[in-house]
């Protein structure tokens, strides 16, 4: 009977261990947030997960008179382990234009970023000035002595011409922003004021839109931000356009090298304005739709997806959107990374014999799963190019309309 009782012990405890660590790891990955439309309940698609509405809480979700409403919900496992309770928000549901085309990026940034640091020969000494100061790789400066840096000669003139005395900079680094001092020094090459810094004020690329709103004339693309190529740091934006482009070949992808579409601007006059450069991807105003001839889809929200079969639209030639097939392999609805929501891999025998798999400038393709629009592409495995990360098209509309303004 003991040797029964440790046994029996022994095994309710590793089972006990076994549901803690599963409480643990819904508890961080869940978000705390969650939508639904109208007349919807939500569900998850864990079937370990219950989901309970808390007491007291009878709001109609099929109510139309009422766009804010919101109700609380109990999460539990196997309907009697606590994991956490989230907020359950009703909206109305989206319609969007998927789209799938390629276009141009061209943006300036709000001042300028310093890509470079490097000595200067004053005095027969070799000195940074900017290291002194206590500037980084990936700072944004975005004024001199109360001056707003506008480009990338403006700051250069500021100083050249400081005489040698110190220039207030107020700087961005990590979302916080603070003010430092900067004393240029007389180069002993040219006999010019120099501060050691290497700075960039814009630029240009070639992406893929995902979605557009008929009714906003708002349009999503990439589902990640524009950073710059040498510090991999976000650009921020101050303004920008977007312009047509023709996709004029690719380079196929392999293990270790991964591909690209081969793009040109097709024209200088752009065709809608860029307003917000976010880890959710680039938004702004477009003219008319980037797409011609395709039918409006429904939304889907992250807790409809699932792993299985799914469809990505892109355009690889001609100019002309294409749908191929892919798989959802994985799914993760945590909130720590905004733009790695998806692990898809490409199945398509025609995709990946004429790419080798994802490449860049795939980069915004819309994904669709039971006739809805679920994500978009935004990652390449560099090891393995027939598989990707994709973002919830759920956090693209969501990160545009709070950048943009609700439409509604």
């Amino acid at each position: 009977m003991k040797h029964f009782i440790k046994k029996f012990t022994a095994a309710a405890a590793a089972v006990l261990t076994v549901c803690f660590t599963a409480v643990a790891g819904y508890r961080f990955s869940l978000p705390e947030t969650f939508l639904v439309t109208r007349g919807q309940e939500f569900t998850l698609n864990q079937s370990a997960v219950t989901c309970t509405r808390q007491r007291g809480e009878h709001i109609s979700v099929g109510d139309s008179r009422d766009s804010a409403l919101s109700y609380n919900v109990s999460l539990k496992l196997f309907g009697f382990m606590p994991i956490k309770d989230v907020s359950v928000q009703v909206v109305d549901r989206p319609t969007l234009t998927v789209c799938g085309t390629p276009f141009g990026i061209k943006m300036f940034t709000k001042g300028v970023m310093v890509v470079a640091v490097s000595d200067v020969e004053s005095g027969g000494k070799s000195i940074a000035p900017a290291t002194a100061a206590g500037l980084r790789v990936g700072d944004i400066l975005l004024s001199a002595n109360g001056q707003e840096i506008q480009s990338n000669e403006h700051i250069s003139k500021i100083i050249a011409s400081s005489q040698g005395k110190e220039i207030t900079l107020r700087v961005l680094r990590s979302e916080t922003e603070f003010t430092l001092c900067l004393k240029p020094l007389l180069s002993d090459l040219d006999h010019t004021y120099k501060a050691g810094i290497w700075v960039r004020d814009s630029s240009a690329g070639i992406g893929t839109a995902t979605f557009y709103d008929s009714s906003t004339g708002l349009f999503a693309g990439l589902g990640h931000a524009i950073c710059d190529v040498d510090t991999g740091e976000l650009l921020p934006l101050s303004s920008g356009e977007i312009v047509d482009v023709s996709i004029l070949g690719i380079t196929k992808g392999k293990c270790g090298t991964p591909g690209e579409l081969i793009g040109t601007f097709a024209s200088r006059k752009g065709f809608g304005t860029l307003y917000a450069n976010s880890a959710s991807g680039v938004f702004g105003h477009a003219d008319r739709c980037p797409v011609v001839g395709s039918s409006p889809v429904k939304l889907a929200l992250k807790q409809e997806i699932h792993e299985g079969k799914a469809t990505v639209l892109t355009t690889l030639d001609k100019n002309t959107v294409e749908a191929f097939e892919i798989e959802i392999e994985k799914i993760s609805l945590s909130a720590n990374n905004p733009t790695k929501n998806m692990v898809i891999k490409v199945t398509d025998p025609d995709l990946l014999e004429r790419t080798g798999g994802i490449v860049q400038g795939m980069s915004g393709s819309p994904i669709l799963q039971d006739g809805q629009l679920v994500g978009a592409v935004t990652h390449v495995f560099v090891n393995d190019p027939t598989k990707g990360f994709a973002i919830f098209a759920e956090n693209m509309y969501t990160a545009m309309l709070s950048f943009l303004g609700d439409p509604s």
